[in-house]
């Protein structure tokens, strides 16, 4: 069964009510016509909760704007949605994806996350290319995808909105990866489910590296929001030492945004449920209003949290990743690079959830709490404890 609108509804209902199942939810597409923006397909969806989210089929299928009952989620950067046309990869000395940076999700990978730097690339077996030179969270964010299929499907009583497109990351004597998304909805519920599969379609043994950046902005993020994690140790901060607790920002609770603020990026060591999930939140305990990201520890054992709390850029990061912080040659040399064979896959599956009322933002406190407690303190002090993980083996 269908809820909206506070009843249950069939199939038969639903049409009855209605001429179109779009008055009131379904997916739809649309190019946007101004700006660094224009050309770029968008699909939309709505589930009818007051969940809408859009998609952008032209930078990776990431999702850009999220809101619920008119409230933002999802981050939006002075960047802007950017054209891939516009991108220039290689940039600013390897910062140029700052350019293109805004939206509540951005992917990073395919074979590369984190800052920019070179590798061993002997395994293209091209003698002009001893090295592979890599920017700022690597080319998949701004690859335009083509786009397979989208629109809606009931199973009985139920009707899930969803969108499917394959995003080729490619090079003569280089990589060549597939990036094969789908993007579901339930209509009469507050959950994205995103399920990608990581695909190597060449024939070159191929590192591979993946983050989703996501982020989150006013009012879902405001002074005094929590951030809700299970974790286990902080591993490791970037402003660690005497920086720690120079421009007041903890881990734990959000201040308003400042000037002159420097990003601070955490790397936390996450427990994971029973099933094998590890749940993160950002809630505002003011506006009833919170938003839960949930993903598997086996296929994102490590997690980032990105504060950026400089005014006119205001934005908290959930990050799951495959990696450590510790970047390429760091997983190299521990022996913990994930390296694909031809027709050789990963595949990752995760849910967004809005958080609506006290009730909701509870039940994801529980869950988290069950998994594992958080630390009291807003500075705990940084471990270096960077476990070992499993990389192609």
């Amino acid at each position: 069964m269908v809820k909206l609108f506070g009843r249950q509804m069939s199939r038969r209902d639903v049409a009855a009510h209605a001429g179109a199942l779009s008055q009131f939810a379904g997916v739809r597409m649309m190019t946007l016509g101004d700006g660094l923006e224009r050309g770029i397909r968008m699909l939309e969806f709505r589930t009818g909760t007051g969940l809408r989210f859009t998609v952008l089929v032209d930078r990776a299928m990431d999702i850009a704007d999220c809101e619920h009952k008119g409230r933002a989620i999802g981050w939006h950067s002075p960047a802007g949605f950017r054209h891939p046309g516009l991108h220039d990869y290689e940039g600013e000395g390897g910062l140029a994806w700052l350019r293109s940076f805004s939206g509540l999700l951005v992917t990073c990978g395919l074979d590369h996350i984190l800052f920019m730097n070179e590798v061993p690339a002997q395994a293209y077996n091209y003698g002009p290319r001893r090295t592979a030179s890599h920017s700022l969270h690597g080319r998949v964010g701004t690859i335009p995808a083509r786009l397979t299929g989208y629109g809606e499907r009931w199973e009985g009583d139920t009707c899930i909105l969803w969108a499917e497109g394959i995003v080729q990351q490619a090079a003569v004597f280089g990589e060549d990866l597939h990036l094969v998304r789908r993007i579901e909805a339930v209509v009469g519920t507050d959950e994205i489910h995103l399920h990608d599969r990581v695909v190597n379609h060449g024939f070159y043994e191929t590192p591979h590296m993946y983050c989703y950046h996501i982020n989150l902005g006013y009012p879902v993020l405001a002074e005094g929001a929590r951030y809700l994690a299970p974790v286990v140790e902080t591993v490791w901060a970037a402003h660690a030492g005497e920086a720690y607790r120079r421009q007041g920002a903890g881990y734990r609770t959000m201040p308003a945004p400042q000037e002159r603020f420097h990003e601070q990026v955490w790397q936390h060591e996450m427990a994971a449920g029973a099933d094998g999930v590890v749940s993160a939140a950002l809630v505002n305990d003011t506006l009833g209003l919170g938003f839960e990201v949930e993903t598997r520890k086996d296929q994102f054992p490590c997690q980032y949290e990105w504060q950026n709390f400089q005014a006119g850029q205001y934005a908290l990061g959930i990050e799951p990743s495959t990696h450590h912080v510790l970047g390429n040659n760091a997983a190299l040399e521990r022996d913990e690079a994930i390296r694909l064979g031809h027709g050789e896959a990963r595949a990752y599956d995760t849910i967004f959830r809005i958080l609506d009322g006290e009730e909701e933002i509870a039940a994801c406190e529980s869950r988290i709490r069950t998994a594992g407690p958080q630390p009291d303190e807003d500075y705990p002090e940084p471990t270096s404890h960077h476990r070992l993980l499993r990389g192609s083996a």
